[in-house]
C-alpha cells in the first residue's frame, strides 16, 4: 500500500504515533469530526502480526458507527467458546457477548483505506523521539523530518524502541513470555474460538475472513529455548494437549513460517506520560487468555478521541483533558489488566496453574464469569 506523501506543517492537531488498531480507530474517529491528524506508522500496510484475531462484539456498533463493517469483508461471526486443559478435560460454552473473526492484515488493511479516504495524512516513517516544548509536541522521525502537534496519542504497540527513549518503567524490565502465530488451512468451525491449555501457555485457534485458521500462542520463554525451532517446541510441548495435537497433525500451515514476537510484557503502564495520551497496547496489554486485547485498543481510542472530540467545545485545559482520560482508562480497563496480571502470574507457577485450570475446565459459571470480568458491554 503507498502512503500519502509527506507534507510541511506549520501546526497539526493531533499526531498519531503507530497504526495499529488504536492508532487507525482514533484517526478515523477524528477525522470523522473534522479534527485534523496525521498518523506515522513504521511498517506498510497490510502485514500480518501476533494477534488472536477474535474480536468482542463490545466495539462492534462502534466500529459499524465509523464506517467499518467487518462482515461486508467476510468476518467470521463467533458464538462459542471451548476450553481445554493438558489432562484431556474440554469445556464449550455459549459466550455471553460473542465476537468476530477477521486478520490484522484484513482489518488494517480496511482501516487505513477508510482513514485515508477522511483525509488522514499516513506517513511511513518511525518516530524517534518526542519532546513536549512550550505547551506543543515536537515529533521527530528517522527521515529527519520533526512535526509540530497540539496533542499526540502514543499507538505504537507492545515494546517500541520509543518506549526507551521515554524511559518507560515496564520497559527496563525483562518479559517471560513470547507469542507466536500463522494461519492453516483446516476443518474447524467459523462459530468457534478455542483455548488450549499446555505447559507454560494457552493457544487460541479461531477462524479469520480467509477461512483459514488463526493459531496464535503464548509460551513461556524459558520453556521455549530448550527447542531449536517453533515446529520441535510444538511437538514436545504443545501436542501434550491432544486437541492440539490433533489440530495440528491435521492442518496445512497457510504462511511461509509462524511469525513470532518476544518479551511480551503485562507490567502495568501509564495512560498519560509526558503529555501523551497512551491508547492500544501502549497504555495497557491484557494477557491473551483473556481474548479482548484487539477489543480493549479500540475502546481505549474511543475514549480519548471522544474526549478530543469534546473538547472542542467545552474548552477543557490539557491538564482537565489528561485527569479525564486517566479516570475514564482506569474506569474501562483497569479491572480487567488487573485479573489479567494476575492470570500472568499464576501461569509462572506451574503447580497453581494446573489446579486452577482443572477447575475452570469443569465449571461453566465460573469460565463465564472469567470471561465477563475481562469484557465490557457494547459501546454503542
Amino acid at each position: 500500500m503507498i502512503f500519502r506523501a509527506c507534507m510541511k506543517h506549520k501546526q497539526i492537531k493531533v499526531l498519531i504515533v503507530g497504526g495499529g488498531l488504536a492508532g487507525l480507530t482514533s484517526a478515523i474517529h477524528l477525522a470523522n469530526e473534522n479534527i485534523e491528524v496525521v498518523l506515522i506508522e513504521k511498517n506498510t500496510y497490510p502485514k500480518h502480526k501476533v494477534c488472536g484475531e477474535y474480536v468482542s462484539n463490545e466495539v462492534f456498533s462502534y466500529l459499524e458507527s465509523l464506517g467499518i463493517h467487518p462482515y461486508k469483508h467476510q468476518a467470521k461471526k463467533i458464538e462459542k467458546f471451548q476450553f481445554s486443559s493438558i489432562s484431556g478435560s474440554t469445556l464449550n460454552i455459549t459466550l455471553p457477548l460473542g465476537g468476530f473473526g477477521i486478520s490484522r492484515f484484513a482489518l488494517d488493511a480496511l482501516m487505513v483505506d477508510k482513514a485515508i479516504q477522511l483525509g488522514v495524512e499516513v506517513i511511513q516513517a518511525t518516530v524517534t523521539d518526542i519532546q513536549f516544548i512550550d505547551n506543543q509536541f515536537q515529533v521527530v522521525t528517522n527521515t529527519n523530518h520533526t512535526y509540530l502537534a497540539s496533542y499526540v496519542l502514543g499507538a505504537h504497540g507492545k515494546r517500541s524502541n520509543l518506549d526507551s527513549t521515554l524511559s518507560r518503567k515496564f520497559i527496563k524490565n525483562k518479559s517471560a513470555w513470547l507469542g507466536v502465530k500463522a494461519h492453516y488451512i483446516s476443518d474447524f468451525p467459523d462459530d468457534l474460538v478455542a483455548l488450549h491449555n499446555f505447559n507454560g501457555g494457552y493457544c487460541g485457534l479461531s477462524k479469520v475472513e480467509s477461512d483459514h485458521v488463526n493459531a496464535c500462542y503464548l509460551a513461556d520463554y524459558a520453556s521455549f529455548k530448550k527447542y531449536k525451532n517453533i515446529e520441535a517446541y510444538q511437538e514436545a510441548v504443545l501436542y501434550k494437549n491432544k486437541a492440539l495435537k490433533t489440530f495440528f497433525e491435521n492442518s496445512q500451515i497457510a504462511f511461509k513460517a509462524p511469525v513470532a514476537i518476544s518479551q511480551i510484557s503485562f507490567d502495568k503502564k501509564e495512560p498519560v506520560l509526558n503529555h501523551i495520551f497512551m491508547i492500544g497496547d501502549s497504555a495497557g496489554l491484557i494477557h491473551p487468555l483473556c481474548g479482548n486485547g484487539m477489543a480493549m485498543a479500540i475502546h481505549s481510542a474511543k475514549i480519548i478521541s471522544s474526549l478530543l472530540v469534546d473538547q472542542k467545545t467545552n474548552n477543557y485545559s490539557r491538564l482537565q483533558l489528561e485527569q479525564q482520560y486517566r479516570l475514564a482508562w482506569n474506569a474501562a480497563f483497569q479491572k480487567r489488566l488487573k485479573i489479567g496480571r494476575w492470570i500472568q502470574n499464576a501461569l509462572q507457577h506451574k503447580k497453581l496453574t494446573r489446579i486452577g485450570v482443572s477447575v475452570v475446565s469443569t465449571s461453566p459459571y465460573l469460565l463465564k464469569t472469567i470471561i465477563k470480568s475481562t469484557h465490557g458491554k457494547s459501546l454503542v
